[in-house]
């Protein structure tokens, strides 16, 4: 079927929707529409950002199923912003399996990504429907830290590592008000769905069929040894973590069936590290009413302050140790997640794959990581 567009930015008037149509119209792409559930405000948004003024626009409501497969018809790939997605995603997934159309969005909800998965990924794997969910700091760097350093680990040792750390070493910026909504729309869906527990709390949710071993919870502050410093909880640790293991069950099991993987925080050194780390696992950085709403975010110039670093650690079984680092130039919550996303559905355009539910890691791999290096101000370094 012949496609109207490459790429359609649904949830165009919201603040992180809008950061990446304005990011593809600096970019000069072409073939590409914003789509959002009022015309007016999507004609606003295309003149606040410079788009061109011919850009398409696109009426699509998330409760209007009809509307919501006829933008999926008219396009390659939908990138979505509108969550959180477990209230205003599935009608969109749905839409996209049954149409053959690509999907990416910024999902941290694993128990709606694994509903979503048990619904739709045969049939996606059917019609070519390419699902990708997280392409933002949630779970992108993760996700492309450690498929770094396992293929370093297998060029340099002949074998993946086993045992994995991921090290948030600085993060400057906060994490953006649709991830706050989303983590409270899965703590009430729980609440009337208590087997929601189980999903949540388990690494392997993602991996239907799958078990590996048991993997640390990284919920109680701990002295790492091999990184020499207190390390305290991370709060994207249970999305990203589930996502590393389900792009290694993609990809049959290429860094073992014996793969264990944690993220936590590094809190400092000596006692003042742990201090620090006793802190911030008692600290709630979604708590109250403090930080962005949905649609709502931080301005120009603290997004391009922000950025983070990322320390990954690959144990081998002889003692021998193997290091990855990553980096972003942008505040990981929106100046960041923005290039990503954008980045992950334009890599998406160009590179042919087979249908079903993937992560980025499994489906674009080494491909996403050179462009995001190249267009996005991510780094990837091998110690």
């Amino acid at each position: 079927m012949a496609r109207d567009f490459d790429i359609i930015v649904y949830g165009a008037t919201g603040f992180t929707g809008r950061l990446v149509a304005e990011y593809l119209a600096a970019t000069g792409a072409t073939r590409w529409a914003m789509a959002g559930r009022s015309l007016a405000k999507l004609e606003e948004v295309r003149d606040l950002i410079g788009a061109p003024a011919d850009t398409q626009l696109v009426v699509a409501d998330a409760d209007d199923v009809a509307s919501l497969r006829r933008m999926c018809e008219r396009t390659a790939v939908v990138l979505t912003t509108v969550g959180p997605y477990q209230l205003y995603g599935s009608n969109l997934v749905a839409a996209c399996a049954a149409t053959g159309t690509g999907y990416v969005d910024l999902c941290g909800e694993p128990a709606w990504m694994r509903q979503m998965i048990d619904a739709h990924h045969t049939e996606a794997q059917r019609t070519g429907a390419r699902i990708v969910f997280s392409c933002g700091f949630d779970s992108i760097p993760f996700d492309l830290g450690v498929l770094t350093l396992q293929d370093h680990a297998r060029a340099r040792f002949g074998r993946p590592a086993p045992r994995v750390k991921g090290r948030v070493r600085t993060m400057k910026g906060g994490f953006s008000g649709g991830t706050a909504a989303s983590l409270k729309a899965t703590l009430a869906a729980a609440a009337r769905d208590p087997s929601l527990v189980k999903l949540l709390t388990s690494p392997f949710a993602l991996t239907p069929g799958f078990s590996g071993p048991h993997q640390p919870t990284g919920l109680i502050p701990e002295y790492d040894s091999s990184i020499q410093a207190w390390v305290a909880p991370f709060v994207m640790a249970p999305i990203n973590t589930k996502n590393v293991h389900r792009t290694n069950f993609l990809l049959g099991s290429a860094y073992g069936a014996d793969f264990v993987y944690d993220e936590m925080m590094v809190a400092g050194l000596g006692d003042i590290g742990k201090a620090a780390a006793d802190a911030i696992a008692k600290f709630n950085p979604f708590g109250g009413d403090k930080g962005p709403k949905p649609g709502e975010g931080p301005s120009k110039e603290d997004r391009e302050t922000g950025h983070y670093d990322l320390l990954f650690v690959g144990l081998m079984p002889d003692g021998e140790r193997i290091d990855t680092v990553v980096t972003g130039d942008r505040d990981p919550g929106y100046g960041s997640t923005s290039k990503m996303i954008a980045e992950t559905a334009l890599c998406l355009v160009e590179t042919e794959g087979a249908g079903g539910v993937w992560t980025p890691g499994a489906l674009l791999g080494t491909k996403l990581r050179d462009r995001l290096q190249a267009k996005a101000g991510l780094t990837f370094t091998a110690g």
